[in-house]
């Protein structure tokens, strides 16, 4: 139990395994977590043979009941305590939420809401009982802009953010500290984009490459930061997103297809 590792949910492509790539960089033995089982099992013994550290690769899916508990449970059984615990395996669809299969739909609020949740809850025990600790919760630009088909989405971004403000007070007197990580797109294959136009997006500062993002969320997470809002862009059109009528944005997405009325 001498070792303090990291734990990366997620971690099997984009974000996560940047998260992962930028900690195995500064030296910290690792447990990532994915449900694609042999791109997890890859990333692993890269990272263990590029950067010279431990990696223990778990396939799990964490969008079910108990996942977390088995998780933590399982880093108990191998002796693994965890310092630093990055919150970032997620979902993303566009679609009214009455649109959106109900399996979907729970599956979202698993990955965003009950998993991250007791993952805190737990591991964040073991941080408060040894007086130190980082958690990490990746909420999203969108948290302040609940708009028609990404409703639910944003909602429970909007949740995670909440989260780790209150966890934050909570813990704040133990040496936990708690980060949430608020960004815009990222040049990531979520959005289905050709190479060329991810390439122009990041140009235009539209999009940030998620190795750029994951060092900047790591250096705000030892920094102790609460918030973080990558991006010059992203700081700029919050506020002013957030004064738009609800009803001008449904307004347009009507009429430009983006939602229709069945």
């Amino acid at each position: 139990m001498e070792k303090r590792w990291a734990l990366v949910t997620g971690a099997s492509s984009g974000i996560g395994f940047a998260y992962a790539e930028e900690l195995a960089r500064r030296g910290f033995p690792l447990v990532i977590v994915s449900n694609e089982e042999q791109a997890i099992r890859e990333k692993g013994e890269y990272l263990a043979g590029e950067y010279g550290v431990d990696v223990i690769a778990l396939y799990r899916d964490l969008a079910v009941p108990g996942a977390a508990r088995e998780l933590y449970d399982t880093c108990q059984e191998r002796g693994v305590e965890v310092d630093v615990l990055i919150n970032n395996a997620g979902m993303f669809f566009y679609y009214e939420i009455l649109q959106a299969k109900a399996g979907v739909v729970e599956k979202m609020l698993y990955l965003h809401v009950t998993t991250p949740t007791q993952l805190c809850y737990y591991f964040g025990q073991e941080m408060k009982r040894r007086r130190h600790g980082y958690i990490l919760n990746m909420s999203s630009l969108s948290c302040w802009l609940p708009y028609p088909g990404i409703t639910l989405y944003a909602s429970t971004k909007r949740y995670l953010k909440s989260l780790s403000r209150g966890l934050r007070s909570e813990l704040r007197d133990y040496g936990v500290s708690v980060t949430v990580l608020c960004p815009g797109a990222i040049a990531t294959n979520l959005y289905n984009l050709s190479d060329n136009l991810k390439s122009l997006a990041i140009h235009l500062g539209i999009m940030m490459r998620p190795e750029k993002l994951a060092r900047k969320g790591i250096n705000a997470l030892f920094r102790r930061r609460y918030l973080l809002v990558p991006g010059l862009l992203n700081k700029v059109f919050t506020p002013i997103a957030m004064i738009i009528p609800h009803g001008l944005v449904r307004w347009i997405m009507r009429k430009t297809g983006s939602l229709r009325l069945d």
